[in-house]
């Protein structure tokens, strides 16, 4: 354990890093390192204790009792299943900068998972994309392209999941202009990713930003480009489809194990509003805006608030755990240190 505990202190100054290279602007000293983190907090425990202000933890004991771990355990090995496509898809992005096996690119994206799951801001992002870069001994900043890709994937094809949604299953009217609003963002984004990966390259020769930015951004766009032009590009897009369809079919089967026996269109709508929900990066695991999420889209389709209260604390326990076991074992398979994190992150002085 008390590797896990200077693993979190390093990752923590990975932030600290970047920051420094803009501190001269005025608006950066306002955002010091704490407000976001703190912001990310203060939702989470606003979310819990909305969800739990009146719940009978009497009503939690016995969901728990009465699981049928068969639907939970098809449940555990579709959300396993999807973090393999993900590896699958993400050595697919990372082709154009070199080999990475699939068992790898698994490895680093559970890694990446577990730093999620115990610090706010999804570092986890840059500690899979420094593990990539090591193992296929590129610079580090050429595996981030590839982590901005797949986000935008992810968008993608959650916005292309909310209509089909919307077109099967009667959605609140409030809901529907809320899906409606993130369509029309997601689609700007998904235009703007595939304006850049297609145009012409051309180097930026003037910016206000600070050096640091200026050529990060270059590199980040010149990576996207490089990736847009090839043919595992547009694979990793299509493939990109199982990702989500495999987390909600997860999340649909631990309905199904605590006794909520709800069609999987009701399911994929409530797991998506919990998608969209989380989308924004806040406290470690999403803890407190996964719970108000869930019990949010849960009682927009009847579900008494105390059942899907208690549902919403199993579902993220279950789906939660096996997360952090398999992302501690990968993170510490082959001794991998993370102290080259900080140094490979650290703005260079010579650009």
């Amino acid at each position: 354990m008390s590797r896990v505990k200077s693993s979190v202190r390093k990752i923590n100054s990975i932030f600290d890093e970047v920051s420094a290279s803009s501190a001269q602007s005025p608006s950066a000293k306002f955002w010091t390192p704490w407000l976001k983190p703190a912001l990310g907090y203060l939702f989470a425990v606003a979310g819990m204790i909305w969800v739990l202000h009146d719940f009978q933890f009497g009503l939690l004991r016995g969901v728990i009792a009465n699981l049928d771990w068969r639907w939970i355990a098809l449940a555990i090995v579709c959300d396993t299943l999807s973090r393999v496509c993900q590896g699958i898809r993400w050595r697919l992005l990372l082709k154009p900068k070199g080999e990475l096996s699939t068992f790898r690119a698994t490895q680093a994206i559970y890694a990446g998972l577990f730093t999620n799951e115990i610090l706010p801001m999804r570092l986890g992002e840059l500690v899979r994309a420094y593990l990539a870069s090591r193992w296929m001994a590129v610079k580090f900043v050429a595996a981030l392209p590839s982590v901005v890709a797949e986000r935008l994937f992810d968008g993608l094809w959650l916005a292309v999941g909310i209509g089909l949604t919307a077109m099967f299953v009667p959605l609140p009217r409030s809901l529907l202009r809320t899906i409606n609003l993130l369509g029309a963002g997601v689609m700007i984004a998904a235009a703007g990713l595939f304006y850049v990966v297609l145009r012409t390259p051309e180097r930026t020769t003037s910016t206000r930003a600070p050096r640091f930015v200026a050529s990060l951004l270059e590199k980040l766009l010149s990576g996207l480009q490089g990736m847009g032009r090839t043919r595992e590009f547009y694979l990793s897009l299509v493939a990109s489809v199982t990702l989500p369809a495999l987390e909600a079919l997860a999340f649909w089967l631990v309905m199904l194990g605590c006794g909520l026996h709800l069609n999987f269109g009701i399911g994929l709508a409530v797991f998506l509003i919990m998608r969209v929900g989380t989308a924004i990066p806040n406290a470690p695991a999403n803890v407190g805006s996964y719970q108000f999420f869930t019990v949010l889209g849960l009682t927009l389709f009847g579900v008494d608030t105390a059942v899907a209260t208690g549902f919403s604390l199993v579902v993220f326990a279950l789906l939660s755990l096996p997360l952090l076991v398999l992302g501690f074992i990968a993170i510490s398979y082959d001794g991998t240190s993370l102290m080259k994190i900080r140094r490979e992150v650290q703005p260079p002085t010579n650009l």
